[in-house]
C-alpha cells in the first residue's frame, strides 16, 4: 500500500513540476512560458543579477545556492565579532542541560 501511494505522490509532484511549461488553459496553440526579470531600471550589481537570471535559470540557481551559504557564514562571523565587542561572551557559557 505504501508503494502504490510514494507512485501515485511521485505522479503528482513530477506533473506539478513539468506542466507548469505550457499554458494548458490556452489549448494546443499555446506557447511556451517565459519568465524574465525587468531590468530596464536597474544598474550595477542588481542589472547583473537580473541579466544571469535572464540567460541561464541554471548559472543563476547555482550561483544563488553558493551565495546563500557563504553570506550566511559572512553575516554569523560578522555578528560573533559584534557580540564579543559588547561583551556577550557564547563560548565560555555554562550549559543548562546536562
Amino acid at each position: 500500500m505504501k508503494s502504490i501511494w510514494m507512485k501515485i505522490n511521485s505522479l503528482i509532484i513530477m506533473m506539478c513540476v513539468l506542466l507548469p511549461q505550457s499554458v494548458l488553459a490556452a489549448g494546443e496553440k499555446a506557447a511556451l512560458v517565459v519568465i524574465v526579470a525587468d531590468t530596464r531600471g536597474l544598474t550595477g550589481l542588481l542589472k547583473m543579477w537580473g541579466d544571469l537570471y535572464n540567460e541561464s535559470h541554471l548559472y543563476f540557481s547555482l550561483l544563488t545556492i553558493v551565495l546563500i551559504p557563504v553570506i550566511g557564514l559572512l553575516f554569523g562571523t560578522l555578528a560573533d565579532f559584534v557580540m564579543k565587542g559588547i561583551g556577550i561572551d557564547l563560548e565560555h557559557r555554562e550549559l543548562a542541560e546536562h
